[in-house]
Protein backbone atom coordinates (compact mmCIF):
# COMPACT_ATOMS: atom_id res chain seq x y z
CA UNK A 1 0.00 0.00 0.00
CA UNK A 2 1.21 3.65 -1.01
CA UNK A 3 2.44 5.44 1.55
CA UNK A 4 -0.30 8.92 1.95
CA UNK A 5 1.04 11.64 0.00
CA UNK A 6 1.15 15.42 1.27
CA UNK A 7 -1.08 17.47 -1.27
CA UNK A 8 0.04 20.94 0.09
CA UNK A 9 3.86 20.58 -0.54
CA UNK A 10 6.70 18.59 -1.55
CA UNK A 11 8.60 17.96 1.30
CA UNK A 12 11.68 15.61 1.60
CA UNK A 13 12.02 14.81 4.54
CA UNK A 14 14.42 16.84 7.35
CA UNK A 15 16.88 18.77 6.09
CA UNK A 16 18.56 19.35 9.29
CA UNK A 17 17.55 19.90 12.61
CA UNK A 18 19.60 21.84 15.22
CA UNK A 19 20.13 21.79 18.49
CA UNK A 20 22.18 23.18 21.07
CA UNK A 21 25.18 22.27 22.95
CA UNK A 22 27.12 23.10 25.57
CA UNK A 23 30.84 22.51 24.43
CA UNK A 24 31.06 22.00 20.39
CA UNK A 25 34.31 19.82 20.50
CA UNK A 26 32.84 17.23 22.88
CA UNK A 27 29.50 17.06 21.15
CA UNK A 28 31.97 16.61 17.89
CA UNK A 29 33.16 13.67 19.80
CA UNK A 30 29.96 11.85 20.78
CA UNK A 31 28.30 12.05 16.96
CA UNK A 32 31.09 11.75 14.79
CA UNK A 33 33.54 9.84 16.48
CA UNK A 34 31.01 7.47 18.49
CA UNK A 35 27.96 7.38 16.36
CA UNK A 36 30.40 7.48 13.42
CA UNK A 37 28.28 10.54 12.46
CA UNK A 38 30.08 11.75 9.54
CA UNK A 39 30.82 16.20 10.34
CA UNK A 40 29.52 18.06 6.94
CA UNK A 41 29.82 21.23 7.44
CA UNK A 42 31.39 23.55 9.85
CA UNK A 43 30.40 27.74 10.64
CA UNK A 44 31.85 29.86 12.85
CA UNK A 45 29.25 32.44 13.63
CA UNK A 46 29.58 36.12 12.64
CA UNK A 47 30.93 38.87 15.72
CA UNK A 48 32.07 35.21 17.65
CA UNK A 49 28.45 34.69 18.26
CA UNK A 50 29.00 31.03 18.28
CA UNK A 51 29.58 27.80 16.18
CA UNK A 52 27.14 25.50 13.72
CA UNK A 53 28.07 22.73 12.92
CA UNK A 54 26.36 19.85 10.40
CA UNK A 55 26.47 16.00 10.94
CA UNK A 56 25.56 13.54 8.05
CA UNK A 57 22.70 11.29 9.19
CA UNK A 58 22.33 9.60 5.94
CA UNK A 59 19.41 10.32 2.92
CA UNK A 60 20.78 13.50 3.06
CA UNK A 61 19.72 14.43 6.13
CA UNK A 62 21.42 16.48 8.57
CA UNK A 63 21.33 17.04 12.73
CA UNK A 64 23.06 20.38 13.20
CA UNK A 65 24.51 22.01 16.82
CA UNK A 66 24.70 25.85 17.55
CA UNK A 67 27.00 26.68 20.37
CA UNK A 68 26.35 29.65 22.27
CA UNK A 69 29.19 30.91 24.55
CA UNK A 70 26.24 32.44 26.51
CA UNK A 71 23.45 30.36 26.11
CA UNK A 72 21.44 29.06 29.13
CA UNK A 73 22.14 25.78 31.05
CA UNK A 74 20.31 22.81 30.53
CA UNK A 75 16.81 22.40 31.89
CA UNK A 76 16.27 18.53 32.20
CA UNK A 77 12.50 18.40 32.54
CA UNK A 78 11.86 21.23 30.61
CA UNK A 79 14.15 21.26 27.48
CA UNK A 80 14.19 17.76 27.65
CA UNK A 81 13.26 14.60 29.27
CA UNK A 82 14.72 14.15 32.83
CA UNK A 83 15.59 10.72 32.63
CA UNK A 84 14.92 7.88 30.26
CA UNK A 85 11.28 6.73 29.47
CA UNK A 86 11.44 3.67 31.17
CA UNK A 87 12.63 5.42 34.47
CA UNK A 88 9.26 7.74 34.63
CA UNK A 89 10.83 11.41 33.28
CA UNK A 90 9.65 11.39 29.71
CA UNK A 91 7.38 14.95 29.96
CA UNK A 92 9.16 17.81 28.37
CA UNK A 93 7.66 21.76 28.01
CA UNK A 94 5.24 22.42 25.40
CA UNK A 95 7.42 23.21 22.55
CA UNK A 96 10.31 21.27 23.32
CA UNK A 97 11.63 18.54 21.59
CA UNK A 98 11.52 15.90 23.38
CA UNK A 99 13.71 13.04 22.13
CA UNK A 100 14.98 12.46 18.39
CA UNK A 101 14.93 9.09 16.71
CA UNK A 102 17.40 7.45 14.33
CA UNK A 103 15.69 5.09 11.95
CA UNK A 104 18.13 2.00 11.72
CA UNK A 105 17.56 -1.36 9.94
CA UNK A 106 15.41 -4.22 11.67
CA UNK A 107 17.82 -6.49 10.91
CA UNK A 108 20.56 -4.41 12.89
CA UNK A 109 18.47 -3.51 15.65
CA UNK A 110 19.44 -6.07 18.46
CA UNK A 111 23.16 -5.77 17.28
CA UNK A 112 23.27 -1.78 17.47
CA UNK A 113 21.84 -2.01 20.53
CA UNK A 114 25.30 -4.20 22.08
CA UNK A 115 27.08 -1.84 20.40
CA UNK A 116 26.61 1.30 22.06
CA UNK A 117 26.67 -0.72 24.66
CA UNK A 118 30.12 -1.67 24.29
CA UNK A 119 30.86 2.13 23.18
CA UNK A 120 30.21 2.63 26.71
CA UNK A 121 26.67 4.39 26.15
CA UNK A 122 24.03 3.86 29.09
CA UNK A 123 20.88 2.19 27.52
CA UNK A 124 16.99 1.66 28.06
CA UNK A 125 15.63 -1.92 27.75
CA UNK A 126 14.51 -2.47 24.54
CA UNK A 127 10.76 -1.86 23.88
CA UNK A 128 8.95 -3.45 21.81
CA UNK A 129 6.02 -1.35 20.86
CA UNK A 130 2.50 -2.72 20.16
CA UNK A 131 -0.90 -2.07 20.51
CA UNK A 132 -1.88 -3.28 23.62
CA UNK A 133 -2.84 -1.98 26.61
CA UNK A 134 0.73 -0.95 28.17
CA UNK A 135 2.13 -0.80 24.37
CA UNK A 136 4.89 -2.97 25.49
CA UNK A 137 5.57 -6.54 24.39
CA UNK A 138 7.91 -8.83 25.67
CA UNK A 139 8.79 -10.32 22.40
CA UNK A 140 8.84 -9.25 19.06
CA UNK A 141 5.33 -10.42 17.38
CA UNK A 142 3.22 -9.74 14.47
CA UNK A 143 1.67 -6.87 16.16
CA UNK A 144 5.08 -4.86 16.87
CA UNK A 145 5.30 -2.25 14.38
CA UNK A 146 8.74 -0.84 16.10
CA UNK A 147 11.46 -1.75 18.30
CA UNK A 148 12.94 1.45 20.66
CA UNK A 149 16.78 1.77 22.52
CA UNK A 150 17.01 5.15 24.26
CA UNK A 151 20.07 6.89 25.52
CA UNK A 152 21.27 10.21 26.47
CA UNK A 153 24.13 13.07 24.07
CA UNK A 154 26.55 14.64 26.55
CA UNK A 155 24.09 17.13 27.20
CA UNK A 156 21.20 14.98 28.35
CA UNK A 157 19.33 15.07 24.36
CA UNK A 158 16.98 11.84 24.86
CA UNK A 159 18.13 9.84 21.40
CA UNK A 160 16.80 6.75 19.94
CA UNK A 161 17.30 3.92 17.42
CA UNK A 162 14.58 3.08 16.15
CA UNK A 163 13.49 -0.31 13.71
CA UNK A 164 10.24 -0.21 11.76
CA UNK A 165 8.74 -4.11 11.99
CA UNK A 166 5.60 -3.68 9.63
CA UNK A 167 4.21 -0.98 7.26
CA UNK A 168 1.81 1.26 8.63
CA UNK A 169 -1.97 1.17 7.58
CA UNK A 170 -5.41 2.71 7.92
CA UNK A 171 -5.88 1.22 10.97
CA UNK A 172 -3.10 2.61 12.49
CA UNK A 173 -4.91 6.03 12.50
CA UNK A 174 -7.63 5.59 14.71
CA UNK A 175 -7.74 7.91 17.71
CA UNK A 176 -9.47 11.57 18.09
CA UNK A 177 -6.37 14.46 18.75
CA UNK A 178 -6.13 15.62 22.40
CA UNK A 179 -7.42 19.18 23.18
CA UNK A 180 -5.31 21.64 25.45
CA UNK A 181 -7.70 20.27 28.21
CA UNK A 182 -7.44 16.69 27.56
CA UNK A 183 -10.66 16.71 25.75
CA UNK A 184 -11.08 15.08 21.87
CA UNK A 185 -11.23 17.05 18.54
CA UNK A 186 -13.75 15.07 17.22
CA UNK A 187 -13.19 15.51 13.91
CA UNK A 188 -12.64 18.66 13.42
CA UNK A 189 -9.80 20.71 11.04
CA UNK A 190 -8.27 23.71 12.93
CA UNK A 191 -6.55 26.48 11.66
CA UNK A 192 -2.75 27.02 12.59
CA UNK A 193 -4.15 29.19 15.68
CA UNK A 194 -5.93 25.67 17.00
CA UNK A 195 -9.42 27.21 15.73
CA UNK A 196 -12.23 25.07 14.37
CA UNK A 197 -12.62 25.64 10.60
CA UNK A 198 -14.77 22.58 9.30
CA UNK A 199 -15.93 19.36 10.36
CA UNK A 200 -13.78 16.45 8.68
CA UNK A 201 -16.22 13.84 9.70
CA UNK A 202 -19.44 13.17 11.74
CA UNK A 203 -20.03 10.92 14.64
CA UNK A 204 -17.58 9.27 17.28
Amino acid sequence: MPAPANTEFDIRGVNHIALVCQDMARTVAFYRDVLGMPLVKTIELPMKSGQHFFFDIGNGDSLAFFWFPDAPAHAPGVSSPRTLPHEGGLVTAHGSMNHLAFNVPAEKFDAYVERLKAKGIEVSPVFNHDDSAFQISAEVTDEVFVRSVYFFDPDGVCLEFAAWTRPMGPADVEHEAATADGGRSQGLVLDAGGAPIQTARTGG
